[in-house]
């Protein structure tokens, strides 16, 4: 009985989603409509002073390009763009660029749940 129970317990941690978020606190945009996300995706976030974050480390948007393109090459997943509501447009702009220039096919914009 115990077998079966570790069985369990190491198919539940293999198959679960690891999500790795940004690692700041992001005031996103309200959005008239807005859905769900997908649970793997590359989340990158842009603060408030225009710093593009990923994985709690300062990485600049060549960086975040880099790091996007890297991952990409692993598998296809969406970049989820979490832009503050007071970051610079130029910013959010160059984000986005270098995201489809390393190969993004789905990009998203995080926007605050109501």
């Amino acid at each position: 009985m115990i077998d079966c129970i570790f069985i369990l317990l190491i198919f539940f941690i293999v198959t679960t989603v690891f999500v790795e978020e940004p690692g700041i606190e992001i005031i996103r945009p309200d959005a008239v409509l807005d859905q769900d996300l997908e649970k793997n995706s590359i989340l990158v976030a842009i603060s408030p002073e225009g710093k593009v974050v990923y994985g709690g480390k300062e990485v600049g948007v060549a960086g975040a390009g880099a790091r996007i393109k890297q991952l990409l090459n692993k598998a296809d997943l969406p970049v989820i763009i979490q832009a503050d509501s007071r970051a610079d447009h130029g910013v959010f702009s160059d984000l986005w660029s270098a995201a489809k220039n390393a190969g993004a096919k789905k990009i998203s914009i995080s926007t605050l749940d109501d």
